[in-house]
């Protein structure tokens, strides 16, 4: 049986069990309504904070009401990949629903972190982004900065620990803080985006503080040396196996650092697109955000933030983010739009990348024949 409408169905996950539940529910919002309806039939699901999925066409409504969803009816993504889509849970077999790829809009753990990525390559559905290597190892800072240097990319010094170690040692740790990068310095769960969790000591008090509330986020915490006089910029990358990188921009945090609020709620933060640099210094960012997507295995997108310092222009990584976001105020779209490249066009681009990728993937063997029959007989 043919389909009637030839546009490729698309299924935008969004919402989750995330500390950013709210900011992947803004960054939805923009790309459903940027998604030319001429190509593509978008199908929105949701994702609870408890976990429930829904997908009806006011699911991103219902979620930003944060009322009560029990008593939608629940739609989830299955990993059979015979259904190759979602499936209704106690429904009609009839309203369960194909997708021809997924744009995850996931921000955070259970979402950014490769586990929702596995759940997509059982289904055998191309998706945006990186895979589950690339998404797990971008989510997780402290081994993102260990490929990093292993690729010489030059990185802020830094220290990490688990939760254990500092319940059993903490006064260790704070000496070795203290010892190997002094204050101010930068203390961050490992595992987290939309700088949840993230805190500037300036002193042993404040590091203390840092560390309890990091905790609260992640057993793993990663400690930076601050970098006095740093600027902040960040860089868009586009592609699966030949990358390209946009022109870096610049952050002015309206706080002193670029925190939560910073990012989303006082709306007094300022980029500055294109950021000003001497073009030996693009070049090189350019470099260092192409390396570190590759390092760790990235593919379809990624935002790469550093750490610039003013007068020498050293430059340090910071971190990379596989599920950059897209709202209004987004850098990722932003950069790209001042490289040249519209919203819908980026959108058309991922879209494309994610086919591409999966079209690769399925001309790899899934089986293998030995020369004999020998496990039925074990």
């Amino acid at each position: 049986m043919t389909r009637k409408d030839s546009r490729l169905v698309v299924g935008v996950i969004f919402g989750g069990r995330s500390a950013e539940h709210e900011v992947s529910l803004v960054s939805a919002t923009s790309v459903i309504n940027a998604l030319d309806r001429r190509k593509y039939r978008v199908v929105p699901i949701g994702i609870a904070p408890s976990g429930k999925w829904l997908s009806t066409p006011d699911a991103l409504k219902l979620l930003k009401a944060g009322g009560n969803v029990d008593a939608e009816q629940e739609r989830i993504l299955t990993p059979d990949p015979r259904y190759h889509g979602l499936k209704n849970l106690g429904g009609p077999v009839r309203n369960n629903r194909h997708l021809d790829v997924i744009f995850p809009v996931l921000h955070g753990k259970l979402g950014e972190d490769g586990t929702v990525q596995g759940l997509f390559e059982l289904a055998g559905i191309p998706y945006v982004g990186a895979g589950v290597l690339g998404s797990s190892v971008g989510m997780d800072k402290v081994v993102t900065k260990q490929l990093c240097e292993h690729a010489g990319i030059p990185v802020t010094p830094y220290l990490w620990f688990l939760a254990n170690a500092y319940v059993h040692g903490s006064a260790g740790i704070i000496n070795a803080v203290e010892r190997s990068m002094g204050y101010p310095c930068f203390v961050k769960p490992a595992n987290s985006g939309s700088s949840v969790g993230i805190s500037k000591a300036h002193g042993r008090k404040e590091l203390k503080i840092a560390i309890a509330l990091a905790l609260k986020y992640d057993r793993k915490i990663l400690i930076e040396k601050g970098i006095e006089t740093a600027r902040e910029i960040e860089l868009s990358v586009l592609g699966n196996d030949d990358p390209i990188a946009s022109v870096p921009g610049e952050i002015v945090a309206s706080n002193e650092f670029y925190d939560y609020d910073a990012k989303y709620v006082d709306g007094k933060s300022v980029a500055h697109i294109p950021a000003t640099f001497p073009k030996h210094t693009v070049k090189a960012l350019q470099t260092h955000a192409l390396a570190a997507f590759r390092a760790i295995d990235c593919s379809g997108m990624a935002r790469v933030d550093f750490l610039v310092k003013k007068h020498s222009n050293r430059i340090y990584f910071n971190e990379i983010n596989t599920i950059p976001g897209f709202t209004s105020i987004s850098m990722y779209p932003k950069l790209w739009e001042a490289s040249g490249i519209s919203f819908p066009r980026l959108l058309d681009r991922l879209i494309q990348l994610a086919l591409d990728r999966h079209r690769s993937s399925l001309k790899l063997r899934t089986a293998y024949r030995p020369k004999s029959n020998w496990y039925k007989e074990s």
